[in-house]
């Protein structure tokens, strides 16, 4: 997409409150890619992304910056956590197995494409399916006269199938053989090949179609995922995924921090640490990685790091990977005005969560402004008090706000309830200040 950074802020603006610099950071980074893809194919593969090292407190909005960013630009995203992968020789995932995950990712937004861009194709697919179900075809001895009525039986029936007015008549449809599909990334490639062997095996074995009853509304289901795969080039969609996951995948490294060394540790403790970041090293840099769709270069995957960093800091990583996250932005920690701002100016937030939720049970729920404040008050004197979460403890004060009244909102369907100052402070006041209660309960 091309947006420049101002309007990647500004959409980020609607769904993070704060962080200005991590905003701009990753906006001109998503920029610089758009950039590069427009030189020649010489300059294009000098140019290098910049990666970035994202430094702040749990629930302060690192992930949910990069995860809104992908969203926005439909490019191949996935997120993994540093400290669950250990280094070559031991039991675990290997680093690799992230890149066949982007894969995975990236496949699976083509296929989505091109099932919108066929969409009438498939539509007409399963409509066609179902027609015949319902309306046996007529002998080709038929008369011209039976053929006419035929067809305008047909067009009739094709219309109520669209319409719905089928969707409760059962029928019987056909499956075609099964197709069991094995998709380990963890696996090596060779491995892999293994399974798309006993893949086939199963294929062969299940020559005969599958005869299942079912009503019209399941099969239209049923049928697309038959249409798509039927109708879909897999062989052009796997080039294409792997070509936006090579030119445009982000892979978001989440608890960076936990395989850094701190220099006060006495020795090594962990293999999934120094060993970890050795083998990260050559996938940063810019490696080939064979998948079981094919070898992708990881040269211009964007990578985003992050970690608290409270026991360690970023200079405790080795050298030679510091090196590979030129850039480096600090979240700041949120003040009680961003916990109001993030609960009253964000799209979707979690007080409106909360409204429609309890709109299923017919009940009107109004939040009131000084409430509103409190509860941000609160949630920021329980991360004074007890370890700093961020925005996540607004889930846990909220969910101890609305506990009764959600537990019985069906007995007040049709009627409104108001959350007030009081009603905050009545459910929150003494476990906030009590300790021990805050690092339970809160």
């Amino acid at each position: 997409m091309n947006l420049t950074p101002k309007e990647i802020v500004e959409y980020l603006d609607k769904y993070v409150i704060s962080q200005k610099d991590a905003k701009k950071t990753i906006a001109l980074a998503l920029r610089t890619r758009y950039r590069r893809m427009q030189l020649s194919s010489e300059l294009q593969d000098e140019i290098m992304p910049k990666n970035i090292l994202m430094i702040g407190s749990t629930g302060v909005g690192k992930t949910e910056i990069s995860r809104r960013l992908a969203k926005m630009m439909k490019v191949p995203f996935i997120k993994v956590e540093a400290s669950k992968y250990t280094e070559v020789g031991f039991v675990g995932r290997d680093v690799e197995s992230m890149v066949r995950d982007l894969v995975v990712n990236s496949i699976s937004i083509v296929k989505a494409e091109q099932e919108e861009n066929n969409q009438e194709k498939i539509e007409n697919y399963v409509i066609n399916k179902i027609v015949e179900k319902l309306l046996p075809p007529l002998p080709e001895s038929a008369s011209e006269s039976k053929k006419d009525d035929y067809q305008r039986l047909l067009s009739a029936m094709e219309d109520k199938v669209i319409s719905g007015e089928m969707d409760e008549r059962t029928i019987e449809i056909e499956f075609d053989k099964v197709n069991i599909e094995f998709n380990d990334t963890n696996l090596p490639p060779e491995m892999a090949k293994v399974q798309e062997s006993f893949s086939k095996i199963f294929e062969t074995m299940s020559k005969d179609e599958k005869k299942k009853e079912v009503t019209v509304k399941d099969a239209k289901s049923l049928l697309k995922v038959e249409a798509a795969s039927k109708l879909l080039d897999m062989t052009a969609i796997n080039a294409e995924a792997l070509r936006r996951a090579e030119d445009g995948g982000i892979i978001f490294l989440d608890e960076i921090d936990k395989i850094a060394i701190s220099a006060k540790s006495q020795g090594r403790n962990d293999p999934s640490k120094e060993g970890v970041q050795r083998d990260l090293l050559p996938i940063v840099e810019g490696s080939s990685v064979t998948t079981k769709y094919g070898v992708i270069n990881t040269d211009h995957i964007l990578f985003i790091a992050a970690g608290a960093f409270h026991l360690t800091k970023p200079s405790d990583l080795i050298p030679e990977l510091q090196g590979r996250f030129p850039l480096r932005v600090e979240l700041e920690s949120l003040t009680e005005e961003t916990l109001y701002m993030i609960l009253t100016q964000t799209e979707n937030s979690l007080l409106k969560q909360y409204e429609a939720l309890l709109g299923v049970e017919g009940m009107t729920l109004v939040f009131e402004d000084e409430a509103i404040r409190s509860i941000a008050k609160l949630s920021h004197r329980a991360n004074e008090l007890t370890e700093d979460i961020g925005a996540r403890r607004l889930h846990t004060v909220l969910e101890k706000v609305l506990e009764e009244i959600s537990f019985d909102a069906d007995e007040h369907s049709g009627e409104e309830f108001r959350i007030t100052a009081k009603l905050v402070h009545d459910k929150l006041d003494m476990v906030v200040e009590d300790d021990d209660l805050s690092r339970y309960i809160l």
